[in-house]
């Protein structure tokens, strides 16, 4: 144990310890990694040197005794240097930039994922959560292959596709003979056509759930089961 006045660790300090052995009449050694200047201990074979008056250490690199040491004589350096935070993950914080590529070892929770249509925000999630007939899933290492088929395509080309047992696509379809309207639909240039424009249903058979509404805007034409297959 270091003879002299002890060295307090506080809170975002970290420090390292360097020894070398001291050759005859040895005043000049030099620090491997630096110093930061007034943040050094020096101790000669275990007792604490004093700055200014045992050894000066001005330029972070080397420290000069004033006494020339003795052969075998063992000098110990504490480094101490202040822990910086700027660059670290802060917890807590609000906001928080990470400026390059993140690894993380583990499952990351917590995290949303921005959504994108055709090059537009829509909003952010922590699930996707894909519906309807079509959808298939397939583990790739670490990578997860979407295959998205049916909502108006399809094996068949219209209706809902019909899969194989092992989840591909067939080239078979189906469309619902009977289909429901559960919620108010205003059909107009909002979700229309910006223009003149013809609304089609496959289904030959449209019900209208009661106190609902749908409304044909101006400049639009409704055709229900437009491929006639009510008449088959």
């Amino acid at each position: 144990m270091a003879i002299g006045n002890p060295i307090t660790l506080t809170n975002n300090v970290a420090s390292k310890s360097i020894s070398v052995t001291a050759t005859a009449d040895q005043t000049l050694f030099t620090v491997t990694g630096g110093y930061r200047i007034n943040q050094l201990a020096v101790f000669r074979n275990g007792v604490r040197l004093a700055d200014g008056a045992d050894f000066t250490a001005r330029d972070g690199s080397s420290v000069t005794l004033l006494s020339p040491a003795n052969l075998g004589d063992t000098l110990e350096f504490q480094i101490f240097d202040d822990f910086r935070v700027a660059d670290a993950i802060v917890s807590a914080e609000p906001s928080q930039t990470i400026d390059g590529d993140l690894t993380v070892t583990g499952t990351l929770t917590g995290a949303s994922i921005g959504i994108q249509s055709t090059g537009t925000v829509v909003g952010a999630a922590k699930t996707l959560n894909f519906i309807g007939a079509g959808n298939t899933f397939a583990m790739d290492g670490d990578t997860v292959n979407i295959s998205i088929a049916g909502g108006g395509g399809g094996g068949g080309g219209l209706g809902t596709a019909i899969n194989y047992e092992d989840a591909t696509t067939s080239p078979f379809s189906y469309i619902d003979r009977y289909v429901q309207v559960n919620e108010n639909l205003l059909l107009d240039a909002t979700n229309a056509g910006v223009s003149t424009s013809i609304i089609v249903s496959v289904a030959p058979n449209i019900e209208i759930n009661s106190g609902v509404a749908v409304t044909v805007g101006a400049g639009k034409t409704m055709i229900i089961d437009v491929l006639d297959i009510g008449d088959l």
